[in-house]
């Protein structure tokens, strides 16, 4: 399997962010808009936007994004970023795309949660128009950020899911803030009626996992600690639950300090749907296509591994069934041609 040949095969991705997946040409564009100088090259440029590739912990690496956030502080910075990754994702032949972003770090000039939201809304409405990709977006809750803040975007936005708001997430500090610090907001959220889906284990902290179970949440992102966790492996297998597994950014943020410690196998031998991402394609320098290659040089993963993941990312997906019906069509005519 050749990058052109994985480059053509359908793919969904569930777990991306806005932030950290802004291609080079936009961030040029965003900067310009904002009046904020950058290098001159594009080489200069990507060592400010990329994290290194072994960043010495998670909170490391989320230092980059801080390069990234005064750019996108207007709802015309949002629209076009929202727009940019999902072209990013349509060249490469994804049919659905999930993309999260923190409505509070595009609060910083005088923006609303509801201004922001509806820009990225606008944004991917633009790629769905022009590329044919389907493209939905979740709010993020900073999990280390004042309650009363998240509470009132929480309140602010609730009424957006006709418009493309498909879902919540929490993300940041997972060490310092684990799910029961936060429990009553995840509540909250669960209130509203959105789903959810969870930052869990990329601190190597399995029972965070456990907990986020024990409050109905059946999408997390990372899970990596769940790597030599039979318990919690068998809890999460039995829950129907889904990962979002990030290889590249688990490997970089030492969530995973050796490939032999990522999940992969501990998941794939116990029959959990496993979905592959790219988290943040340029923090990462990386992209869909990408990843794949990587699951078949370390796995050895199929062809028809691939589409698994990919019917089982549509079907955790938080679109409505009518519209992962028509997706998992598309889906499965397309794998048909490579699977004869």
């Amino acid at each position: 399997m050749d990058k052109t040949f994985l480059k053509k095969i359908a793919k969904t991705e569930l777990h991306c962010h806005l932030d950290g997946s802004l291609s080079l040409t936009a961030i040029r564009q965003l900067a310009q808009m904002a009046a904020i100088k950058l290098p001159e090259s594009d080489q200069d440029l990507k060592k400010l936007v990329t994290a290194p590739a072994h960043a010495e912990s998670l909170m490391d690496y989320l230092v980059t994004f801080d390069f990234v956030r005064p750019l996108l502080q207007t709802k015309e910075a949002l629209r076009l970023a929202a727009y940019d990754v999902a072209r990013q994702a349509a060249e490469e032949n994804v049919i659905y795309t999930e993309i999260r972003f923190a409505p509070e770090l595009s609060m910083d000039e005088g923006l609303s949660a509801t201004d922001t939201v509806l820009a990225v809304l606008e944004g991917l409405a633009d790629a769905e128009k022009e590329f044919g990709i389907t493209a939905r977006a979740l709010v993020c809750g900073m999990r280390q950020s004042s309650p009363a803040v998240t509470r009132e975007i929480i309140e602010a936005i609730a009424e957006l899911a006709p418009k493309g708001l498909a879902g919540f997430d929490f993300a940041g500090d997972e060490h310092g803030f684990p799910p029961q610090k936060i429990e009553a907001l995840i509540k909250e959220v669960q209130a509203t009626g959105y789903p959810i889906t969870f930052h869990a284990g990329e601190c190597g902290c399995p029972n965070h996992i456990a907990d986020i179970l024990a409050l109905g949440i059946k999408r997390m992102g990372h899970v990596t600690a769940i790597h030599n966790q039979p318990d919690i492996l068998k809890a999460f297998v039995a829950a129907g639950a889904t990962a979002e597994i990030c290889l590249t950014s688990n490997l970089q943020t030492k969530a995973a300090p050796t490939i032999e410690e990522f999940p992969y196998w501990d998941l794939k031998n116990a029959g959990a749907k496993i979905t592959i991402n790219t988290d943040n394609r340029t923090v990462s320098d990386t992209n869909l296509t990408k990843e794949y290659g990587l699951f078949v040089d370390y796995f050895g993963t199929s062809t028809a591994d691939f589409l698994e993941f990919n019917e089982n990312a549509i079907s955790a997906s938080f679109t409505t069934a009518a519209e992962k019906a028509q997706l998992l069509r598309k889906l499965q005519e397309n794998y048909a041609v490579f699977l004869k």
